[in-house]
C-alpha cells in the first residue's frame, strides 16, 4: 500500500499534516460546562421552588431541568468518549459540531413553550441525527439510512404540526403551558386528531412498530452517534407525550390506545431481539421493547414512571453502545452453551426474588397498592424480574451458591434504586399537568398482562427456535433495507 494516495472514509487513520483542531476539545468542555449549568439550576430550583418562564417562549419546570441534566451528561460522555474514537479522521469537526448542536437542540425542544419553537426544534433534532446516521460519506449504505431515517423524522414533524395546528384551531392558544386550561372546552373531535397525531409523531420518534425500520437502519452510525440516539433521541416520544399530556389524557379511551401501541412494541422488540445475531442489533431491538415500553407507561398514566424509565434507560443504552465492541468474541466457534437446571431450590429462589420485588416496587412507588393501571405495572415489574432471576440461576459457569445468593442480592437493590429516582423525578413533576392520575382497570389491561406473559413463556420455552418457520417470518421482520447493510468487509474495510 505504499505510495498509495487513494482518499479512504475507513480504515488506517490518516498521519495529521496540520495543526490538531481544537473543535473536538472545546464542544467537551463547553458541554460539561452545561452539564454544571443544569445542575446548578436544578440546585437552585429545589432551594427556591416554583417554575422559570420567558415571554410565553419557554417554561423551566421541573420536567425541563431534569432533562437538562440527563441529556448534557450523555452528550458530555459521548464527546469525550469520540475524542479518541475518531481521533485522526478527516471528519472529525463536523461530527463533534453535528453532536453539540444535537445537545442544544434537545435543550431548546424540552424547555420549549412555543408551538412554533417547539415544532422546529423537533424539526431540526431530527435533521442533526439523520446527518449523524449519514456521517461517514463515502458509505452508499450510510446514505440511504440516513435518507430513510430523514424520512421518517419529517413524517413525525408533519404528524406534530398536525396536532399543533389543530390545538391552535380548537383551543386558541400558542403555549404549550396554555392547553391545561384549553383543551377541556374544545371540541371532542379536535382533541382526538391533535391526539392521535401526537401519538404517531411519538411512535415515529422512539420508533415503535410498525416505524422501528429507520431504527433498524442506522447501524452505519458511528458507535457513539448510536449511543446517543439510543439514549437520548428515542426519548423524545416520551418527552412529548408528557408536556401534552393534558390532550393524551382528555379521554380514557384514547389511553388504552397508547398503551396498546407501546405494549405492541414492547412485545415485538422482545421477541424480534432473540434472533438477532448482530450485537448492535440486538441493542437496536431491545430499544424498540423498552421504547414501547416508556409509551405504554405513558398511556396508564405514569408519566413520571416514563420520564425516569427514559432516563434509566438512557444511562443503560449509553453504556451497552460504547462498549459493544468488548463483546466481539475473537474465537473459533463453538457448540452453544449448555444451562444448568434450575432445580427447586432454583424455582423457589427465582418466584421469590420476582414477588419480592413487586412487593418492594409497589411499597417504593406506592403503585399496585390500589384497583387501578398500577396492578399492570408491577405484574410487568414482577416478570422482568422473573426473566433476569431465571437467566442468573440457569447460568451454569457460576457455582450454584453463587447464582442463588446474587440473584436477590442483585435486583432487589436495583428495584430499591429505581423505586428512589421514580419518587425524586415525581416529586420534581409535582404541580405540572403531567403529574397525572393512573387511569382505571379495564379487561384490555387485563388481556395486555395475558399477552405478556405468554410472549415470556413462548421464549422461556424457546418456540421461536423450534419453528422454523417462525424463526425465518422473525428474521424477515428484523431486516432493514438491504439498501442500508453493510454485508461485505471490503465495503467499510479497505484494508
Amino acid at each position: 500500500m505504499t505510495g498509495d494516495k487513494q482518499v479512504t472514509t475507513v480504515g488506517q487513520a490518516p498521519t495529521p499534516t496540520s495543526e490538531e483542531s481544537r473543535v473536538p476539545a472545546v464542544s467537551t468542555r463547553l458541554v460539561w460546562l452545561l452539564w454544571v449549568g443544569s445542575i446548578g439550576a436544578l440546585a437552585a430550583k429545589l432551594w427556591v421552588g416554583g417554575t422559570w418562564d420567558l415571554a410565553g417562549l419557554a417554561v423551566v419546570d421541573g420536567l425541563t431541568l431534569v432533562m437538562w441534566v440527563a441529556v448534557t451528561f450523555f452528550s458530555g460522555i459521548v464527546h469525550s468518549y469520540s475524542r479518541r474514537y475518531l481521533d485522526g479522521t478527516r471528519t472529525i469537526d463536523q461530527f463533534f459540531a453535528r453532536v453539540f448542536g444535537f445537545t442544544l437542540v434537545v435543550m431548546v425542544l424540552v424547555a420549549a413553550d412555543n408551538f412554533v419553537l417547539f415544532g422546529a426544534a423537533w424539526l431540526l433534532m431530527g435533521l442533526v441525527m439523520a446527518d449523524l446516521i449519514g456521517h461517514v460519506r463515502g458509505w452508499p449504505q450510510a446514505q440511504a439510512a440516513a435518507a430513510l431515517a430523514r424520512r421518517y423524522f419529517l413524517l413525525s414533524s408533519a404528524f406534530l404540526a398536525v396536532a399543533l395546528g389543530t390545538l391552535w384551531w380548537s383551543t386558541g392558544t400558542t403555549a404549550v403551558s396554555g392547553l391545561a386550561s384549553t383543551v377541556e372546552t374544545a371540541p371532542p373531535n379536535a382533541v382526538l386528531v391533535a391526539a392521535g397525531a401526537l401519538l404517531l409523531a411519538a411512535m415515529v420518534q422512539s420508533a415503535l412498530v410498525p416505524f422501528h425500520t429507520w431504527l433498524l437502519s442506522s447501524m452505519t452510525a458511528p458507535t457513539p452517534a448510536s449511543a446517543l440516539m439510543h439514549a437520548g433521541f428515542v426519548n423524545a416520544g416520551g418527552i412529548l407525550l408528557a408536556r401534552f399530556a393534558p390532550v393524551v389524557t382528555v379521554d380514557a379511551g384514547f389511553m388504552l390506545v397508547v398503551v396498546l401501541a407501546g405494549a405492541t412494541s414492547a412485545l415485538s422488540g422482545k421477541i424480534l431481539k432473540t434472533i438477532q445475531p448482530d450485537i448492535k442489533a440486538k441493542l437496536g431491538c431491545s430499544t424498540v421493547g423498552q421504547m414501547g415500553f416508556m409509551i405504554m407507561q405513558a398511556g396508564l398514566g405514569f408519566f413520571g414512571a416514563a420520564v425516569t424509565h427514559l432516563i434509566l434507560h438512557g444511562f443503560y443504552k449509553a453504556y451497552q453502545f460504547l462498549a459493544a465492541g468488548s463483546q466481539v468474541a475473537h474465537e473459533s466457534p463453538t457448540k452453544a452453551k449448555s444451562t444448568a437446571s434450575t432445580g427447586p431450590i432454583g424455582i423457589a429462589v427465582v418466584v421469590g426474588t420476582a414477588l419480592a420485588g413487586g412487593l418492594l416496587f409497589a411499597t417504593l412507588t406506592g403503585k399496585g397498592t390500589k384497583l387501578d393501571s398500577g396492578l399492570l405495572l408491577t405484574f410487568l415489574v414482577v416478570l422482568t424480574v422473573l426473566h433476569a432471576a431465571r437467566a442468573v440461576v440457569s447460568e451454569d459457569s457460576l457455582p450454584a451458591t453463587v447464582r442463588y445468593g446474587a440473584v436477590p442480592l442483585v435486583a432487589l437493590p436495583a428495584i430499591a434504586v429505581y423505586g428512589v429516582v421514580y419518587r425524586a423525578i415525581e416529586g420534581l413533576l409535582a404541580g405540572t399537568p403531567m403529574a397525572g392520575q393512573s387511569a382505571e382497570l379495564t379487561v384490555a389491561h387485563a388481556l395486555v398482562a395475558v399477552a405478556f406473559l405468554a410472549v415470556y413463556l413462548a421464549i422461556e420455552s424457546g418456540v421461536h427456535e423450534k419453528s422454523h418457520r417462525l424463526y425465518v417470518l422473525l428474521m424477515n421482520a428484523a431486516q432493514p433495507p438491504s439498501q442500508t447493510q453493510l454485508t461485505a468487509t471490503e465495503d467499510y474495510n479497505e484494508y
